[in-house]
């Protein structure tokens, strides 16, 4: 266990966001992702919701400022989204403040992004649409 560390960053997770670059992505995949057809680089955090890892991850971690930072999945036609998700992560990441916009892309689009990601972190998250991007920034 290290100091204000959060036990939920187990050393694999704390060492790939280390190892991150500006402008590298990570995703936090729910617990039906396919992040091992997409990625060589999967993290299992199973049995962790997201949004607690993310609050985890938060003080951690600088969200770039150049592109679109938080990118999360369109519903598919047809589909309806839970805003009750977007909210949970937003307060995980920003708390009270409103923080960046979400920008929303179409799953295929958001597949593709995965497969490019520096790692997918799998998640026990079931909540529909509840994957996330986060694109590292520069630390101030």
């Amino acid at each position: 266990m290290l100091k204000t560390l959060s036990p939920l960053i187990g050393p694999e997770l704390l060492k790939t966001l280390w190892e991150m670059g500006h402008g590298d992505d990570i995703i936090f995949a729910d617990a039906h992702f396919p992040a091992h057809r997409l990625n060589p680089r999967v993290i299992r955090a199973d049995g962790l919701r997201i949004a607690e890892l993310l609050a985890a991850v938060a003080p951690l971690f600088a969200l770039d400022s150049y592109a679109p930072p938080v990118v999360m999945m369109a519903p598919v036609g047809g589909d309806t989204l839970d805003i009750k998700v977007e909210l949970r992560y937003r307060q995980a990441l920003f708390g009270a403040g409103d923080g960046v916009a979400v920008e929303r892309i179409s799953r295929e689009a958001f597949y593709q992004r995965a497969g490019t990601a520096y790692a997918v972190v799998v998640t026990g998250e079931t909540a529909r649409y509840g994957n996330i991007l986060l694109k590292k920034g520069i630390t101030p």
